[in-house]
């Protein structure tokens, strides 16, 4: 018999091993064919337990049942199921189409697993041992299944297309020869990607990839210390949320579940930079408890990313830079901890609407937020605070925080225009608190009322002049422009006109601090 006539009879080839006649006639009923011996540890695909003839088939004939399989039995949906199966030589399906379900549990494969340009309706790939998975541009109109395997390699999926879920949860994933753990650039998810408790061992790099629904890196470990970023996924698009929070670990979690109470939990931890910049996401960019590890000249970087709500809420970074330049947020919901200190802090153009703080956040602290963005006085930043807290009807706040805008604006000025702000902020505030002004006014009124009642000053000329009076007198020296009819009757001499002279000149420089404060104030509204 050939082996085309037996493929067309149905009937499995005269060469095939024991082991492959089962799964040959395994794949024609749709049924699992099962080689494990029962014993978890001989069993393990990762362990070191060798693995004889008796449970190997080759890659060839996996590819010859996936291709061009013999058509099921009667009643039967042909598919190929394989447990505790070790697959010898490299599984080649390139640009082919696969009909049939696939799934494999517990598998080893001994060489690459290749489907570039491969179509498949559904692909599930469970707690296998595989030296690599290259599948660019594959095409699923189902999910692609990839949880608990171990890539010796790494994994390239660059402009894959997955109808539904992509799914890694629990997967560990070395780099390979250009140090990405994942390559998926381009690629597309319909629905979830799931890489729940990944462990990453390289880049993993989304750049421009699109999902559908979330992306959920929960209690995930991304580590690579050999490059500057463990997560590079600019131009990222995600229809709803991003997920870089704590995940359940063990048989009572459950997958996309907060976790719950008295639960083990695993919080998503990176060790390299991340950058999202210009990513596009729906519902949110959740950090919850996220912990990030950086050195010098790395970061976590969020450059113009659009979000309706930005949850920063993991550990700080000892090291690094967090950049949130030109990212616009509607909700920003943090922690006064969560941020990194001054110099580290990038938040140029970053636009927010709403304040969400997650406990205490005293607005000393969320000024000391502001300037730890503003190595050097940018205004940008106060304004965007002030504004938010106005809108929230905070206006005491944002009038405080202005004022804190000026006086850093001060210490940037030169000599001259700094003492200028000095007389500025100790007179009216700025124009923040103009009842200083009448304090001020009070206060030098009574004084030099004081002084001038001490002794009675000679008229200029006799008999025309008005009755004498200190306070009157005093008031006139320091309301500029207006005349009381005080002034130029009587004649001051020695300290006496020093006074008058000093009285004129704070009256003059508290009318201009008002008028500076108002104009400021008139400008801002």
């Amino acid at each position: 018999m050939t082996e085309g006539a037996g493929v067309r009879a149905g009937e499995p080839p005269e060469d095939l091993t024991a082991a492959e006649a089962g799964m040959w006639q395994a794949f024609r009923n749709g049924t699992v064919y099962d080689l494990s011996s029962g014993d978890p540890v001989v069993d393990d695909p990762h362990g070191g337990h060798p693995w004889g003839e008796e449970r190997a088939v080759r890659a060839r004939i996996v590819c010859w049942l996936l291709l061009d399989g013999p058509p099921a039995l009667a009643g039967r949906v042909s598919s190929l199921k394989l447990v505790g199966v070790r697959v010898s030589g490299s599984l080649d399906l390139a640009g082919g189409t696969v009909v049939p379900y696939v799934e494999m549990r517990r598998c080893r494969f001994e060489e690459d697993v290749l489907v570039p340009e491969a179509r498949f309706t559904t692909l599930r790939m469970v707690d296998c041992s595989v030296p690599r998975l290259e599948a660019a541009r594959v095409h699923t109109e189902g999910d692609l299944h990839l949880p608990r395997c171990r890539f010796h390699r790494g994994i390239r999926l660059t402009d894959a297309q997955i109808g539904t879920d992509l799914m890694l949860n629990q997967a560990v994933v070395q780099r390979d020869r250009s140090g990405r753990s994942v390559a998926a650039d381009g690629m597309t998810v319909g629905q979830d990607l799931q890489a729940e408790l990944l462990e990453s061992h390289g880049e993993l790099s989304l750049r421009a990839a699109t999902v559908g629904v979330s992306l959920s890196l929960r209690g995930a470990r991304l580590a690579n210390p050999y490059a500057r970023l463990a997560l590079n996924a600019p131009q990222l698009t995600v229809e709803r949320s991003l997920y870089l929070t704590p995940a359940g670990v063990g048989a009572q979690a459950m997958s996309g579940m907060t976790p719950a109470q008295g639960t083990r939990i695993q919080r998503f931890a990176c060790e390299g930079g991340i950058r999202l910049d210009d990513g596009r996401f729906g519902d949110a960019v959740d950090f919850e408890r996220a912990r990030f590890t950086l050195t010098d000249d790395q970061e976590l970087s969020l450059r113009r990313v659009q979000t309706p709500e930005l949850r920063f809420l993991g550990e700080h970074p000892e090291r690094g830079r967090v950049v949130l330049s030109g990212a616009k947020i509607i909700n920003l919901m943090d922690r006064a901890d969560a941020w990194p200190g001054p110099g580290r802090l990038h938040m140029g153009g970053f636009a927010y609407e709403n304040l969400v703080p997650r406990g205490p956040f005293p607005l000393a602290e969320r000024l000391d937020w502001v300037a730890a963005a503003t190595a050097e006085y940018n205004p940008e930043p106060y304004e965007r605070l002030a504004a938010v807290l106005r809108a929230g009807g905070e206006d005491e706040d944002a009038r405080e925080v202005l004022l804190a805008k000026q006086r850093r604006h001060r210490e940037s000025l030169p000599f001259a225009a700094k003492l200028w702000g000095y007389a500025q902020d100790w007179t009216v505030a700025y124009g923040y608190r103009p009842g200083r002004a009448a304090v001020w006014m009070a206060v030098l009124w009574a004084a030099g009322s004081l002084a001038f009642a001490q002794s009675g000053h000679p008229p200029m000329k006799r008999g025309e002049h008005p009755e004498w009076s200190p306070a009157l007198f005093t008031l006139d020296l320091l309301l500029p422009v207006i005349d009381l009819g005080q002034l130029g009757f009587w004649q001051l001499r020695g300290g006496w006109q020093w006074l008058a002279t000093a009285m004129i000149l704070l009256g003059w420089i508290l009318a201009t601090t008002v008028a500076a404060g108002a104009t400021r104030l008139l400008r801002r509204n």
